[in-house]
C-alpha cells in the first residue's frame, strides 16, 4: 500500500485532535499491575488457606479455612477482570485507530477512482 506523507502527518494530527487518552497513561499501566498483583496475592491466599486447613482436624478451624480459600478465590477473580479489561482496552485503542486508518484510506481510493471515470 502507497503511504503519503502528507495522509500520515495529517491521519496524525485528527488523532491529536481527537484527545484519545495515551495507550501508555500511568492509570492503565497502574490498573494492569494491580490486576496480576491481586491474582497472584489470590493464589498466596489459596496456598495459605489449603496449609491452615489441612494441618488440623478440628471442623472450625477447617470451616475458616474454606472461608479464606473463597476470600482468596475471589481475589482472583477480580485480579482476573481487571486485568483482562485493562489489557482488552488497550489492544482496542489500537485496533480502532488502524481501522480508523484503513477505512480512511479505503475511502481516499475510492474518490480517486471515481475521479479518473
Amino acid at each position: 500500500m502507497l503511504q503519503d506523507p502528507t495522509r500520515v502527518e495529517q491521519f496524525t494530527a485528527e488523532i491529536a485532535d481527537m484527545k484519545l487518552p495515551d495507550t501508555s497513561s500511568s492509570r492503565d499501566r497502574t490498573f494492569l499491575r494491580v490486576g496480576v498483583g491481586l491474582m497472584v496475592a489470590g493464589v498466596v491466599i489459596g496456598i495459605v488457606a489449603y496449609t491452615i486447613g489441612h494441618g488440623t482436624t478440628n471442623p472450625l478451624q477447617q470451616r475458616d479455612a474454606i472461608v479464606i480459600a473463597l476470600i482468596g478465590l475471589t481475589v482472583a477473580l477480580v485480579g482476573a477482570a481487571v486485568f483482562l479489561r485493562y489489557s482488552m482496552a488497550q489492544f482496542l485503542r489500537f485496533w480502532l485507530a488502524r481501522l480508523s486508518w484503513e477505512q480512511q484510506a479505503q475511502t481516499d481510493r475510492m474518490v480517486e477512482a471515481v475521479r479518473r471515470d
